[in-house]
C-alpha cells in the first residue's frame, strides 16, 4: 500500500507533464479511459459486488445502497460521461483579459491548471472517474480518496484508468488512488500543503465540515444542501404544488432536493393540504410547526434539529410564515447557501427574494433540482460549491483552473 504522502510527491511530478499537454492529448487520454471501463466493465461489477455485500451486511440504509452500486448500464453512463468531458472545450489557455501598459508591457491574464487536486469522497464510485476526467481535461493531477464502503469499487475503477493513462502516453500518476480508508490518511491529505494545491470534499455534512475545520489546504465546500422552497400568498397553486413534490421526491439523496418548505399564512389552509395529499403519493413525511400540525394534524411535529437538517430521504420540514421578509429572514438562520426557491405571481416579492437571499443559486417559480452543472450548460461539474472563493455553484472545468499572467515587454525596467 502506497502512503499518502509518496501519491502526493508522485502526482506534483506528474503534474508538470500534464500542465503542458494538449487538447489533443488529454482528449486522448480520457478516450482511452472512457473504453477501458466499458472493457472492463465486469471486473468493476465482480468487484462492486464485494462492496454491497460488506455494506448489506452492516446494516446501511437502502439510499446508500443505490448509490454505491453499479450495474453494467450504470458503468456505460461513467464512461459516457468521459466521453462528454473529451467533447467540452479545453478550459485551459483561455485569454482571460489583456492589456497594453503606457510603457508598453503587454500583460495577458490567462487560465492555466491548478495542479494537484485531492478529492475525498464517500459512497459514490462513479465520483472516481466523474473527477478523474474533470481534473485531467483541467490539466490537473488528482488524489482520490474514498470511502471504506465503495473501497474496493474504487480500487479496480483507479487502477483500469490508470492502465489506460499509459496507454495514452501519459504517466499513471496524473490519477491517484489512496487505499488506506483510515481517518489518518484523511487528515493526512488534508494538511499535505507541499503537494496538495486544493481539497474538494464530496460527501455529507460531517465529512465537509471536518476537511474544513481539519484542512490546511485550500478547501472548496460542496454539496451539503437545506434547500427551501417558499410559497407565496400569490402563488399559483398547482404550480406551487408540482414544484414542490418535484423538488422533494424526484430524487430525493441528492444536495439539489428540497428540504424545506414555507408557506404564506394567507394561503396555508389551501396549499398546505394540497401539497401535502401530491407528496403522499411518494410516502413523504412532513415535520411541521405548531401552525402547519393544525392545518393538519397527522403531520409530525418538528423539532429544532428538523429546520437545518438535510434529511436526504422522504422527509420534509414545513414552516408556515407572516410573509417573504420571514421567510427570507428563516433561510439566512437555516439553510446552507445552495439553492433556494420562491413560487409567486408577484414580481415585486419575487425580486425581493431573488434580491436578497444569499444561495449558490436562487430561483423563482422553478424547481431547485435544477442546480446542476450539465442542466445549466456548463457541462459535467465535480460538485456544488456552497462558498463564495473561488467558486461558487456547480464546479465546473473552468472552475478546476487558476491563472496566471503572461507579461512580454521590450527591456522595459522599473
Amino acid at each position: 500500500m502506497t502512503g499518502v504522502f509518496e501519491l502526493g510527491k508522485r502526482a506534483k511530478e506528474a503534474s508538470r507533464f500534464l500542465a503542458v499537454a494538449s487538447t489533443k492529448e488529454k482528449n486522448k487520454a480520457l478516450l482511452s479511459i472512457a473504453c477501458a471501463l466499458e472493457e472492463n466493465c465486469e471486473k468493476i461489477i465482480e468487484q462492486n459486488s464485494v462492496d454491497m455485500k460488506n455494506a448489506e451486511n452492516s446494516g446501511i440504509n437502502p439510499t446508500m445502497l443505490d448509490r454505491l452500486l453499479l450495474t453494467k448500464e450504470r458503468i456505460k453512463g461513467m464512461a459516457d460521461g468521459v466521453r462528454e468531458v473529451a467533447e467540452l472545450p479545453d478550459p485551459v489557455g483561455r485569454i482571460l483579459d489583456e492589456v497594453t501598459r503606457p510603457n508598453g508591457l503587454e500583460i495577458t491574464k490567462v487560465s492555466v491548471p491548478i495542479g494537484v487536486i485531492a478529492v475525498i469522497f464517500e459512497a459514490r464510485p462513479n465520483v472516481t472517474s466523474d473527477a478523474a476526467s474533470l481534473c485531467l481535461k483541467a490539466g490537473n493531477c488528482v488524489i482520490l480518496r474514498g470511502g471504506k464502503e465503495a473501497i474496493h469499487s474504487n480500487a479496480a475503477i483507479a487502477d483500469i484508468m490508470r492502465t489506460a493513462l499509459e496507454k495514452a502516453g501519459f504517466p499513471a500518476d496524473c490519477i491517484n488512488f489512496v487505499e488506506d480508508t483510515s481517518r489518518q490518511s484523511a487528515t493526512e491529505l488534508m494538511t499535505m500543503n507541499e503537494y496538495v494545491d486544493v481539497l474538494i470534499p464530496r460527501g455529507g455534512a460531517g465529512l465537509i465540515q471536518a476537511c474544513v475545520k481539519n484542512a490546511t489546504v485550500p478547501v472548496i465546500e460542496t454539496g451539503t444542501g437545506n434547500c427551501h422552497i417558499y410559497v407565496d400568498k400569490s402563488a399559483n397553486l398547482e404550480m406551487a404544488v408540482e414544484i414542490v413534490f418535484n423538488a422533494k421526491t424526484s430524487r430525493p439523496s441528492v444536495c439539489n432536493a428540497a428540504e424545506s418548505l414555507l408557506i404564506h399564512k394567507d394561503i396555508a389552509e389551501k396549499a398546505l393540504p394540497a401539497i401535502k395529499a401530491r407528496l403522499d403519493e411518494k410516502g413523504v413525511t412532513l415535520h411541521g410547526d405548531e401552525k402547519a400540525v393544525e392545518i393538519c394534524p397527522d403531520i409530525l411535529r418538528a423539532t429544532e434539529d428538523d429546520w437545518g437538517k438535510e434529511y436526504l430521504s422522504f422527509d420534509m420540514s414545513v414552516k408556515i410564515v407572516n410573509d417573504t421578509d420571514e421567510a427570507i429572514d428563516w433561510i439566512y438562520k437555516y439553510g446552507t447557501k445552495h439553492s433556494e426557491a420562491i413560487v409567486t405571481k408577484d414580481e415585486a416579492q419575487a425580486k425581493k427574494f431573488l434580491d436578497r437571499v444569499d444561495a449558490a443559486a436562487v430561483y423563482h417559480n422553478a424547481s431547485t433540482r435544477f442546480t446542476d452543472g450539465g442542466v445549466f450548460g456548463l457541462g459535467a461539474e465535480i460538485g456544488i460549491s456552497t462558498q463564495k472563493l473561488h467558486a461558487r455553484g456547480p464546479l465546473g472545468l473552468n472552475e478546476l483552473t487558476s491563472m496566471k499572467y503572461v507579461v512580454r515587454g521590450n527591456g522595459q525596467i522599473r
